[in-house]
């Protein structure tokens, strides 16, 4: 069942890039105390996520936070190596927290994993931005189409907070 508005996010663990290394990243550390934009792609380095979807979180990052965001967060069914070189060529430093979700365990948790076997990408996460605040969603978007960034898009996250 797909996570909804007001409910409190499962408790995962994430990977992330860190300067030495891969480090893990509890999804309490992430969302306790905070308020948390959580935009997730079906996929590191394919078109729409790095030409339409990441690059809005980029450009409104200051207005976001402007907002009373604390953390700007991207999660991929992608393993952290790959979730590293993509925040590097996408030139997005510190200003996006980059999270592999590599087994897809919290896509399923939170009913937002998709099967996109047909165009050989197996089970990724559907494309979707939230608010979070202290680990409840406060604000859902989910896009009907993985090809599509518009429900999901910054600029849409950013009018509903």
């Amino acid at each position: 069942m797909t996570i909804t508005i007001g409910e409190h996010l499962p408790d995962a663990s994430f990977r992330t890039p860190g300067e030495d290394g891969p480090a893990t990243l509890t999804s309490g550390e992430l969302f306790q105390g905070k308020r948390v934009v959580l935009f997730a792609v079906p996929g590191a380095f394919t078109p729409t996520c790095t030409m339409n979807h990441l690059p809005g979180f980029l450009e409104l990052n200051d207005d976001l936070r402007a907002k009373g965001v604390d953390t700007i967060a991207v999660v991929a069914v992608n393993d952290v190596h790959v979730m590293k070189a993509w925040q590097k060529h996408t030139g997005a430093g510190d200003r996006i927290l980059f999270l592999s979700d590599g087994n897809g365990t919290f896509a399923k948790a939170v009913g937002l994993d998709a099967d996109l076997s047909a165009g050989g990408l197996g089970i990724r996460s559907k494309r979707y931005s939230m608010l979070v605040e202290d680990g409840v969603v406060k604000q859902l978007n989910v896009e009907p189409s993985p090809g599509q960034a518009d429900t999901s898009s910054a600029h849409t996250l950013f009018d509903q907070i």
